[in-house]
């Protein structure tokens, strides 16, 4: 089995999508409560980007996240092997 460790510092992209979709569903839920209903839309926005993701595995918020996450990485040769085949009974 091999397994990989991303960078240090370096959250997963499910991690930045859960976070971001969790705020603007918190955010878009207080704003339906204090300004309008029609806030309530952008919630459902986030919830079926949401079951996109899961089913088919991108979603528009995901492939903006993955390009800006590209363009700030820099090309480097990693000083150690950060994976590590092993072996698990």
């Amino acid at each position: 089995m091999t397994t990989c460790t991303p960078p240090v510092g370096a959250w997963p992209t499910t991690r930045i999508l859960f976070a971001l979709a969790g705020t603007v569903t918190l955010l878009t839920s207080l704003l339906a409560v204090l300004v309008s209903p029609w806030w309530l839309a952008m919630t459902a926005f986030v919830g079926s980007n949401q079951l996109l993701y899961v089913a088919v595995g991108a979603c528009p918020v995901s492939m903006v996240v993955d390009r800006l996450r590209a363009r700030t990485t820099v090309d480097r040769i990693p000083e150690e092997d950060t994976c590590s085949s092993t072996t698990t009974r």
